[in-house]
């Protein structure tokens, strides 16, 4: 096998990693609440699921690509 071949397999197998994990694993456990997409301009969804659970202890995790 020649090193370009070689490059291009790993490049795609990155590209469909990425594109799986992004967009192929967007499920929750049974009795979980869904997901939530939070946009850069909108924290009301944020901010209502967070207020929603009151009763109980609620932990917040951000989470940085750096």
């Amino acid at each position: 096998m020649s090193k370009k071949l070689y490059l291009i397999m790993v490049a795609a197998g990155v590209v469909l990693g990425f594109i799986y994990f992004r967009y192929g694993t967007n499920y929750t456990p049974p009795g979980q609440p869904p997901l939530l997409a939070l946009e850069r301009t909108d924290y009301t969804k944020l901010i209502d699921s967070f207020n929603a659970a009151a009763d109980s202890t609620r932990v917040l995790a951000l989470l940085s690509p750096t």
